[in-house]
């Protein structure tokens, strides 16, 4: 048997942590002299052990550990419990993630404010294109809302494209408008250049976009998480120029590598004389 600053030494734990253990009855010693009160542990309880750290560093109660494993579950239960836990924190950690993305672009935006140079944005008209797309309702246009509805969207698009033998003959073109008669929400298009008949049979649509006369364009580098100072730069540069828009900005993705930060992105917004 060890004693508790070696079984402690073997389970990567302190000594403190075990007698928390003990005093809650989450590992109690092997045994403990009657004489002195020494506690005493046998390698066996290491699988203990590692199952309460487990369950404890996933995020789980200390209350809830008992439970589970006074419930005795197999290895293999624990190990789905454990699967599924994991896949839940990593979810929590993206959607974190995603978060401090946004903050960041908005201290971009804070930060750029009256500093974007007038030669970044360009006007110019907008062919007619001819564009595949899947379509779906995200709750506003904010970041955290577009971005998953529009990412599942292509990865369904290009799927149905390469099982109905059609390439995209050019870039991606995500577009959007308002939801009728709602409170924010969003219709967003994920829509990608083709050469194709006509179609709209359910398993996509196949439809040419309008050509726009006029537009305002600006170019984001990056992912489209923090577009947000370009987008506001664009707003800017429209109140201030004696024009108004006229619908959404249109994006499209002039390239796409496996790298979301390395994207670029022409941002299109349709524009009027005010």
């Amino acid at each position: 048997m060890f004693t508790i600053g070696d079984f402690a030494r073997h389970g990567r734990v302190s000594v403190r942590m075990l007698r928390h253990y003990d005093a809650t009855g989450l590992l109690r010693p092997a045994h403990v002299d009657p004489a002195t009160g020494y506690r005493y542990y046998t390698a066996h309880q290491l699988a203990r052990l590692n199952r309460v750290i487990a369950l404890k560093e996933l995020g789980f109660t200390l209350l809830q550990v008992r439970a589970i494993l006074e419930e005795a579950v197999t290895t293999e239960e624990l190990r789905g419990m454990l699967r599924l836990r994991r896949a839940e924190l990593e979810e929590a950690v993206a959607a974190a993630t995603g978060r401090l993305v946004q903050v960041e672009a908005r201290l971009r935006s804070i930060e750029s404010e009256g500093r974007m140079a007038t030669h970044d944005v360009v006007i110019k008209s907008i062919p007619a294109m001819r564009v595949a797309e899947l379509t779906a309702t995200a709750e506003s246009f904010e970041p955290e809302d577009i971005g998953p509805v529009i990412g599942p969207l292509y990865d369904e698009l290009f799927r149905r494209l390469d099982a109905a033998g059609i390439a995209p003959a050019g870039p991606g073109v995500a577009h959007y408008e308002d939801a009728p008669e709602s409170d924010g929400r969003i219709i967003v298009h994920a829509a990608v250049h083709v050469s194709a008949p006509l179609r709209d049979d359910g398993a996509f649509r196949v439809l040419d976009l309008p050509a726009v006369d006029r537009a305002v364009t600006i170019v984001h580098r990056g992912s489209m998480d923090a577009v947000l100072p370009a987008a506001q730069a664009l707003a800017r540069w429209i109140d201030g120029s004696g024009y108004r828009a006229t619908g959404l900005p249109r994006e499209v993705n002039l390239e796409c590598p496996d790298n979301r930060d390395d994207w670029v992105t022409e941002l299109q917004a349709p524009i009027t004389a005010d």
